[in-house]
């Protein structure tokens, strides 16, 4: 059977200009594709550009270079009024930190319906405040809350509101750029939790970005692995844990702390080093066994897939 890709990320560059003409190379040629209904996770350390690269797929930068192809459309370049409108009624973004992404001077009511209006989806005033009333019932909230403001919600309250105001458009694709990062412990499986059954009942695609692979994985359906703008592993979720080839990936993986104290005494974390590699040849983004890709030259690769074995 053939999965229908609705995003294809080709080579994806994102470079800034900083002091003393310092380029900064945030993205620096990433690939991977995203299939319909599925969550596509990205991990990586703070700085190593998988948040950059959320948003430049959303085009709230422009790419250096590279495609991004979203619905068989190119997302980059120029585009009318009208187009950008559709693309992005399509794609919605929830943000790391809601109480920076919800205007603390508009109430829940005029936050969640500010789609609904751009994109005139309500015929008058009593249709705009009943679906923004549906909306926050479907993300766990009540329609009394509509007529308050961000600062009077707890954290995992806001950021339901930020997850109302990305569907009020009826997207067919989310990036969740750390939705939960900000969010105490005991309220992050409640986001998470609200999201897979939200991507189950209205078909839904996810990018969700995040460092804490031990969350990704209970979300995720393949991940990718960055460090330092580059891609270094691709896999499906449970080959990624049971068999990480990339030194990076294996470092993150040891660093999982698990709920049993004579574990954690013995754990060994494995330290990364980048200045290890083989330095032969620019290396590479090559498949390992299918499905599961790794940077790596070729040298690194033949001694990847014997360790597989």
């Amino acid at each position: 059977m053939t999965r229908e890709k609705v995003l294809e990320v080709k080579d994806l560059k994102k470079h800034f200009s900083a002091k003393r003409d310092k380029l900064i190379k945030a993205v620096d040629g990433i690939t991977f594709d995203i299939y319909k209904g599925e969550t596509f996770g990205l991990v990586g350390e703070s700085g190593s550009g998988k948040s950059t690269a959320g948003r430049t797929i959303i085009r709230l930068y422009e790419a250096t270079s590279g495609e991004v192809i979203f619905n068989g459309e190119n997302v980059h370049g120029k585009k009318s009024k009208d187009q950008l409108l559709k693309f992005n009624r399509k794609m919605q973004m929830i943000f790391q930190d809601p109480s920076s992404s919800l205007n603390p001077r508009m109430t829940v009511l005029d936050i969640i319906a500010e789609g609904i209006d751009v994109h005139k989806l309500a015929k008058n005033e009593q249709e705009r405040k009943q679906r923004v009333e549906e909306l926050l019932e479907v993300v766990g909230l009540n329609k009394e809350h509509a007529t308050r403001f961000p600062h009077e919600f707890s954290g995992g309250q806001r950021q339901r509101v930020g997850i109302a105001r990305a569907l009020a458009v009826q997207p067919d694709f989310i990036i969740a750029d750390e939705p939960i990062s900000a969010l105490d412990v005991s309220i992050q499986a409640q986001v998470v939790n609200l999201l897979k059954k939200l991507q189950k009942d209205r078909g839904l695609t996810y990018l969700f970005i995040a460092h804490d692979l031990s969350m990704v994985k209970y979300i995720s359906d393949r991940i990718g692995v960055m460090y330092m703008g580059n891609m270094v592993e691709l896999a499906d979720s449970d080959e990624l844990y049971e068999n990480p080839v990339h030194p990076y990936t294996k470092s993150l993986l040891s660093a999982i702390p698990l709920p049993d104290p004579r574990y954690e005494r013995e754990r060994k974390r494995i330290g990364y080093d980048p200045t290890a590699h083989d330095t032969s040849e620019e290396p590479s983004f090559r498949e390992i066994k299918p499905g599961h890709w790794v940077r790596c030259t070729t040298r690194e690769f033949e001694q990847y897939k014997r360790d597989l074995k």
